[in-house]
């Protein structure tokens, strides 16, 4: 018992996984009591049988498939955009003093600002197509995602970078054969948080005149007070951003195994 409690010591992998679902089983529990206890009214918290019925009824029929698909490309582009533009960005701004000066205050200021407040202009600037929702999830991911990066440079060792310049290497070589390599697992786990917060504003995004998408359903769900389906969208929502997670860590995985990863 006592080793449970020592600061970042490791524990049994079947310990670990008996915990986790432990913890999935109680909130089920607490729902299951809490729903068909009578404690509160089932508008308001819907059982978990009627979630899965819905969950059953929307996969069987085929129907959410689609804004599943749609989702995901909005996710998707948008992420993968920002990523384009912030990590370059952001690697500059970690290396070089005055690009940093350039970037990173800027930069900081911007990703205080509510993204949500920003649909009116996306909406003038960009339509109601599918840019507009696209920008938004990039907005709200390259901001958070450039600072990070430059500080995952910063963490380089000066002793990699003085080993390279005393073997002659110039600085294009220097930020190409040590500064990127030097943070690329630590970058993938930076990436891997970023479409976290992707998958977070796809609810904001979708409220940018859609007519499809995962978020659509559970505003439209909203109007009619049809909590199963708000929940059963959550539900998804949540399942494929562990999937995405999941994806990330296994990559991180293969391409660095000699970087620690997460669990």
């Amino acid at each position: 018992m006592r080793k449970l409690f020592r600061i970042r010591t490791k524990i049994d992998l079947k310990l670990y996984n008996a915990l986790a679902l432990g913890v999935f089983l109680l909130v089920l529990i607490l729902w299951t009591l809490l729903s068909e206890g009578g404690s509160i009214s089932q508008i308001f918290l819907p059982s978990p049988k009627s979630v899965l019925a819905y969950l059953l009824h929307v996969f069987g029929s085929g129907q959410i498939w689609p804004d599943i698909g749609i989702s995901a490309y909005r996710i998707l582009m948008g992420f993968v955009i920002a990523a384009v533009v912030g990590l370059p960005l952001g690697i500059l701004a970690g290396t070089f003093n005055f690009a940093e000066a350039l970037i990173q205050p800027l930069t900081e200021f911007i990703r205080y600002m509510p993204v949500p407040a920003f649909v009116p202009l996306i909406m003038v600037w960009f339509g109601i197509d599918e840019s507009a929702k696209i920008a938004l999830i990039f907005l709200g991911t390259l901001f958070q995602l450039i600072p990070m990066v430059a500080d995952n440079v910063r963490a380089v060792p000066e002793d990699l970078l003085s080993a390279a310049y005393t073997l002659g290497a110039k600085r294009i070589t220097v930020i190409m054969k040590v500064i990127i390599p030097a943070i690329a697992p630590r970058t993938m786990d930076t990436l891997r948080i970023m479409i976290g917060w992707a998958w977070t504003y796809l609810i904001v995004a979708e409220l940018v005149a859609a007519n499809s998408g995962l978020g659509y359903n559970i505003l439209k769900a909203q109007r009619y007070l049809k909590t199963d389906a708000i929940f059963g969208g959550i539900l998804i929502i949540g399942c494929l951003g562990l999937l995405t997670d999941r994806l990330f860590v296994l990559a991180n995985r293969k391409l660095f195994p000699w970087a620690e990863g997460g669990k």
